[in-house]
């Protein structure tokens, strides 16, 4: 079942690079008192991701914060090396947080999973955009195709906010 606005959400820990190695992110530290973007999408280095949907949040951070924003995370199905190469590729900086669901277990939890097996990638992630406010869903923004990034994208959810 998809997550839904009004919907907490699930328990998970996703991990993210650090100067000293990978380190787990808890959902409930994530969320907890604050309001969140996250933006999810099939792959690191993948075509639309690198050339639209990471570019845009990194671009628009300032502007998402100046609207409430504490924190924008990207998540996607990789491992914490890969998204934290995957930042710095972006520059993504202290914009964007690069957090990876290594196992899918946060987009399994939330009923976003791509089965993208067709293309040799396994299971991945739906392309999407979400607000979290305290732990719970207040926005979600998911493509109807996960080659665009348009539903998902920081300009969208500027005029939303």
């Amino acid at each position: 079942m998809t997550i839904k606005v009004g919907d907490k959400v699930p328990d998970a820990t996703f991990m993210q690079m650090t100067d000293k190695g990978p380190a787990p992110v808890p959902t409930a530290e994530l969320f907890s008192g604050k309001k969140v973007v996250i933006f999810a999408l099939p792959g690191a280095f993948t075509p639309t991701c690198s050339a639209k949907h990471v570019p845009g949040f990194v671009q628009h951070a300032d502007e998402l914060k100046a609207k409430g924003i504490d924190a924008i995370a990207c998540v996607s199905v990789n491992d914490a090396f890969v998204m934290g190469a995957w930042g710095k590729d972006q520059k993504a900086g202290d914009k964007v947080m690069m957090l990876a669901d290594g196992n899918g277990d946060f987009t399994r939890q939330v009923g976003l999973e791509l089965d993208a097996s067709g293309f040799g990638m396994g299971k991945r992630s739906l392309r999407y955009s979400m607000v979290i406010d305290n732990g719970t869903v207040t926005a979600l923004n998911i493509e109807p195709n996960p080659s665009t990034a348009d539903l998902s994208g920081a300009e969208h959810l500027l005029k939303t906010l």
